[in-house]
């Protein structure tokens, strides 16, 4: 049983937040092997969103991303992030529902603003499915192949 929160920097408890940091460093330092800097300041200006499974001291993070208002990242877009999925939790479609409840979000709170992100390039077909379309090459970032992305307001 997952239990879905969506929560302001600020809210986010020491425990949560400890959980999200481990996380996002699991995976995407030490899983994908790329040295570069998690914590880049855009935290306390987004909205997260935590999918935990479990309760008590057995649960864990199963699943996160953060969302960024227009003007954060981009100059004119809202921005959907830090997508991530436990390893413990893979292989149920935990990442497709975590991205459609982000953009679902983004559009309920932006409805007529644009989505641009930054996505590996090897989950470029994911995030078509998702409405996106590839802006301009690939290009490098932290040691990792990836694309600029960006999905039309729906409003």
């Amino acid at each position: 049983m997952l239990s879905w929160q969506w929560k302001a920097f600020q809210e986010l408890t020491v425990d949560e937040l400890y959980a999200v940091l481990a996380l996002r460093q699991e995976v995407f330092v030490v899983e994908q092997r790329s040295l570069y800097l998690d914590v880049d300041g855009l935290d306390p200006k987004a909205v997260h969103l935590l999918a935990f499974e479990g309760t008590g001291p057995e649960s864990f993070l199963a699943a996160y991303l953060r969302i960024l208002p227009p003007g954060v990242k981009h100059a004119e877009e809202s921005s959907l992030g830090r997508v991530v999925t436990s390893p413990r939790a893979r292989g149920r479609g935990l990442g497709r529902e975590l991205t459609e409840r982000g953009l679902a979000q983004l559009d309920a709170l932006y409805p007529r603003t644009d989505i641009r992100i930054s996505a590996q390039e090897y989950l470029k077909s994911f995030y078509a499915s998702l409405g996106f379309t590839a802006q301009g090459d690939v290009y490098d970032e932290d040691g990792i192949p990836h694309i600029e992305m960006l999905r039309r307001a729906r409003g």
